[in-house]
């Protein structure tokens, strides 16, 4: 049997508005997952650090501030470096959908923008760790 599906949700950088990344955390654990909430102004650096030491399966960013493609890269970035390749990197905030395109293009899941019904949230990201576990990824 597998184990719960592990998301770390983080709010990377300067932004200081954290309300709905509480909201898609408690929609998650709802949902059934365990779900690890970083806080306030994590750099990349924190956040792939907490995600290898919580063994997770997904990464949700949330991010307001408008430094999404430099956080969002940044952080997939350091998680090749560090072995978490198989980890969804997630997210949501304002962000342009000609960004939310090129970053998927690099690599990122889906973008989810401001008013996204968690419960689709909570299927893309069942629908993508389930995915990745059936081609060899986190247990």
């Amino acid at each position: 049997m597998s184990r719960k599906i592990r998301v770390l949700v983080a709010k990377a950088g300067l932004d200081g508005h954290d309300r709905g990344a509480k909201v898609v955390a408690a929609a998650l654990r709802d949902a059934g997952m365990e779900v690890v909430y970083t806080g306030l102004h994590q750099t990349p650096e924190m956040i792939v650090a907490a995600a290898l030491q919580e063994d997770v399966d997904v990464i949700g960013l949330s991010l307001h501030s408008g430094a999404h493609m430099v956080l969002f890269r940044r952080v997939l970035e350091l998680m090749r470096e560090r072995g978490l390749g198989q980890v969804l990197l997630t997210g949501g905030g304002v962000i342009p959908e000609e960004d939310a395109v090129v970053l998927q293009a690099e690599g990122v899941g889906r973008i989810f923008g401001p008013g996204t019904n968690t419960g689709a949230l909570a299927a893309y990201i069942n629908t993508e760790v389930e995915l990745r576990r059936a081609q060899g990824g986190t247990p």
